[in-house]
């Protein structure tokens, strides 16, 4: 009985309990993000395990929703949830660097170091002439795992600074030739944590 005072009072309603739905809030549209993340990128397993936490999560806010429909605190919290869990959904997108992409190098200037580097680096590279709107280009083929992307920009902008590149997503891949790395350390995983900064 001592705590019914407490689940009364101002302090739990007007702050605790708006709070509580804003961080539920944002915790299920964050999983919501990567559970649509990890079904485009097939991972077909991990995608209900995270629909799975998203789901209760969000009941447990739009419970404290359907009792208290008057307060238009709790409208404020559920929407401000929104909107944030979408920002930490993008950016644990940009984080996780998960998933395989393709790079396609469109240069007019000539591209056979270009070439030899990516190769050096173990990558595997396929490369066609093409006509272009001034003339002969080169288009050149990667694919890599997408935290390969910031050293493939890099090598880019050092060997053909005004090539033009599009990157775009690949569900499945039959064949692949990537770089030989070893596993993963301590330090690489957490360095997941620290910001990204794209194209370094």
């Amino acid at each position: 009985m001592g705590y019914l005072p407490f689940f009364s009072s101002e302090i739990y309603t007007l702050v605790l309990l708006p709070l509580f739905i804003f961080i539920a809030r944002v915790l299920d549209v964050s999983l919501g993000t990567i559970r649509v993340i990890f079904i485009s990128k097939g991972f077909k397993y991990l995608a209900p395990v995270v629909g799975f936490f998203e789901i209760v999560v969000w009941l447990l806010a739009i419970a404290q929703i359907f009792q208290h429909f008057t307060n238009i605190v709790y409208y404020v919290a559920y929407a401000g949830g929104f909107a944030i869990g979408t920002f930490v959904g993008i950016y644990l997108d940009n984080k996780l660097l998960i998933g395989t992409e393709i790079i396609r190098i469109i240069t007019r200037k000539r591209a056979s170091k270009l070439v030899e580097v990516l190769k050096s680096e173990g990558y595997g590279v396929t490369s066609t002439d093409a006509e272009g709107i001034e003339g002969q280009v080169k288009i050149i083929y990667v694919i890599l795992d997408r935290h390969d992307l910031p050293n493939i920009i890099e090598i880019i902008k050092r060997y053909n600074a005004h090539a033009f590149y599009t990157v775009e997503d690949v569900r499945f891949v039959s064949e692949r030739i990537f770089p030989h790395r070893r596993p993963w350390s301590k330090e690489q995983y957490l360095n997941l944590l620290k910001l990204h900064r794209k194209g370094k």
